[in-house]
């Protein structure tokens, strides 16, 4: 009995296989989906900060209140001019930028290159931001005043100037939010390409 447990113990063979050998990264371009979320978030950057520019630039009001006339505009205020400003400059980055991606698409293009789109957009995003802070922050006071100033409210008699306002900050918070997707898609992009 024992010599045949032998046998068939000693029949059994264990065969080790090698480990398959890991795929080489290649340096080829982006996949396609990639490639045109990243043409897409560009274009929709352009086109809110573009709107967000000619919506404040037109949102000039101008009131009679006990017979004095009284003009909202955003060349009034400091941190209106910058976020005009701020969206002005992340356009026509993002316009060149857009460019430049194109080219970056092509076979023999240096792959490297993923790190500069990466410092433009963190800029570009930083600016933006910037500028719809100071922007809130303005009309959060015209909106609804501060006490502790003595700065009153003036959204309730100038209305169609806060409400242009509002969404011309909306639209560029929105701008902002493309140009973290494509800081993260850069820096997801910059991650994978090989090291030398």
């Amino acid at each position: 009995m024992e010599s045949e447990m032998t046998k068939q113990v000693s029949s059994f063979t264990v065969q080790v296989l090698p480990a398959p050998e890991p795929v080489p990264k290649s340096l080829s371009p982006p996949p396609r989906g990639f490639f045109m979320a990243q043409i897409g978030l560009r274009i929709l950057a352009i086109a809110f900060t573009l709107a967000a520019i000619c919506i404040i630039v037109t949102s000039a009001q101008t009131v009679t209140i006990f017979g004095i006339d009284m003009r909202a505009s955003y060349t009034y205020s400091s941190a209106f001019r910058f976020k005009v400003g701020a969206d002005a400059v992340v356009c026509a980055c993002s316009l060149l930028s857009l460019i430049v991606v194109c080219v970056m698409n092509r076979p023999k293009s240096n792959t490297q290159n993923y790190f500069y789109t990466l410092l433009h957009d963190m800029v570009m995003m930083v600016l933006a931001i910037s500028g719809c802070a100071a922007a809130t922050a303005i009309g959060y006071v015209g909106r609804y005043g501060q006490s502790q100033t003595g700065w009153i409210a003036i959204c309730d008699r100038v209305g169609k100037f806060c409400d242009k306002v509002t969404l011309s900050v909306s639209l560029s918070y929105l701008a902002v939010f493309c140009l973290l997707m494509l800081t993260i898609m850069d820096a997801y992009k910059l991650k994978s390409l090989p090291t030398e």
